[in-house]
């Protein structure tokens, strides 16, 4: 590990608005104290509760925070480097209303009692082109964030792979769950202005820089969730892919290397 690296991780174990419970610390027999208790021990308050699923740096964990000081925001990622981006941010500027949690997707109910999430935010996720159950909008992961949600909740899914799109899609007509929100470019040139299009990831940038159109989905988890199945549906996948983060801004911008083979 980098000393950068080895800096943020010390960091993170010191920084008042960071939970650290990988996997390994659940199986070692450590219980989150504040499992149904997030809004009262953890905020302060009965605000609704948002999370950002797969957070990264924390773009939009920080940026809805701040526009949204009536709701709070609870950040995921297993990557404590990049987590560690989002939590400084916050906590360099005082917000109180935005938290971050160190462990795996998988292991949200480890952590949140059912009706305790109002909206999950999902960023710029890994469309798992050929790994069903690990797409964060498969069925399972839907049931998953059902037993942690209120009756009205939510889910947003922010991305540019037409793959995962069409794919969501898909599941939501296929189980006659409601559709909320469907924008196939959300930066088109005249379009309403708001959180959705100034708040920006740093693949969100690196998409736009490419050409991509950036896609967006909400919809509702309600009780049609419990008896979803997978659509039997063929998708064509995605032809490009990220670039790695220590190409050069001129090799991206000459899309060196962008075409894979499904």
């Amino acid at each position: 590990m980098s000393k950068n690296k080895t800096a943020k991780f010390a960091e993170l174990k010191v920084l008042p608005n960071v939970y650290e419970y990988p996997y390994r610390s659940l199986k070692s027999g450590e219980v989150f104290p504040h499992k149904g208790h997030w809004g009262s021990e953890v905020f302060g308050n009965e605000n609704p509760i948002v999370l950002e699923l797969g957070c990264g740096k924390g773009e939009y964990t920080v940026g809805l925070a701040e526009r949204f000081p009536d709701k709070n925001f609870v950040g995921i990622d297993i990557k404590g480097n990049r987590i560690w981006t989002g939590a400084k941010d916050a906590f360099n500027k005082g917000l109180k209303n935005a938290f971050f949690l160190r462990t795996e997707i998988e292991l949200l109910a480890h952590f949140f009692e059912r009706g305790e999430v109002d909206e999950i935010w999902i960023t710029f996720p890994d469309p798992q082109m050929k790994k069903v159950h690990k797409r964060l909008t498969s069925v399972d992961f839907l049931k998953l964030y059902r037993s942690l949600a209120k009756e009205e909740g939510k889910v947003h899914l922010k991305t540019d792979s037409p793959f995962l799109y069409t794919y969501t899609k898909a599941v939501v007509l296929e189980n006659g769950l409601t559709l909320l929100s469907d924008i196939v470019d959300v930066h088109e040139e005249g379009g309403a202005r708001g959180p959705l299009q100034e708040i920006r990831t740093y693949y969100e940038n690196q998409w736009i820089g490419r050409g991509l159109t950036i896609k967006y989905l909400s919809f509702a988890l309600n009780e049609k969730v419990d008896g979803a199945v997978e659509p039997d549906v063929e998708i064509e996948f995605d032809t490009y892919r990220s670039f790695g983060r220590n190409y050069s801004s001129l090799a991206a911008s000459e899309k060196i290397g962008t075409e894979i083979k499904p």
